[in-house]
């Protein structure tokens, strides 16, 4: 198992917690993550996981602001589209065989995972490694929260705190049960 990656819930969220804006906007993000402040991450990252939602709402982004090199991209949702995107592959299948799935093609780096409530569901199933957390200098008031209300508790423990300009960099290991 040490040549897998880790499981890495990755988020950009306003001071008051929100992952995206009203109506689930999320181009406060590119804005201010524009010139990859942090690129020890996206070079650390080898495929990516994210729920439709938040694969629906990039899609809405343009091209230019939603570029991902950081290897393969994979969707799971119970719909998937009768004619995917180019370089993204949607599965149909459980939470397990989607995260195995995707960490098989990350060929030994990281997987991220992305959207609320995907990454609840992973975070709830326990096969969540870290969390990676933006925090941006924005306030919204309203929007989409860090995580879903059913995720419960889940205890975190930091390990690293990185700043850059007005970015602050937050990473925690998931306390895993023994």
């Amino acid at each position: 198992m040490s040549d897998m990656g880790k499981v890495v819930v990755n988020r950009s969220m306003s001071l008051d917690g929100f992952i995206a804006g009203p109506g689930g906007r999320m181009d406060w993000i590119v804005e201010h993550l524009r010139d990859n402040p942090f690129p020890e991450v996206e070079a650390a990252a080898g495929a990516m996981l994210i729920g439709r939602g938040t694969h629906e709402t990039a899609r809405q982004m343009s091209a230019e602001d939603t570029s991902y090199d950081g290897g393969p991209v994979f969707v799971l949702t119970h719909r998937p589209p009768e004619e995917p995107r180019p370089g993204v592959t949607f599965l149909s299948c459980g939470l397990e065989e989607a995260v195995a799935t995707a960490r098989a093609a990350a060929g030994g780096k990281d997987l991220e995972v992305l959207g609320a409530d995907l990454a609840s569901q992973c975070l709830r199933a326990g096969l969540v490694d870290e969390v990676l957390v933006y925090v941006l200098p924005v306030l919204f008031g309203d929007g989409v929260r860090f995580s879903t209300p059913e995720l419960g508790r889940v205890d975190l423990e930091p390990f690293a705190t990185t700043q850059s300009g007005p970015i602050t960099m937050l990473r925690f290991r998931v306390r895993k049960e023994s």
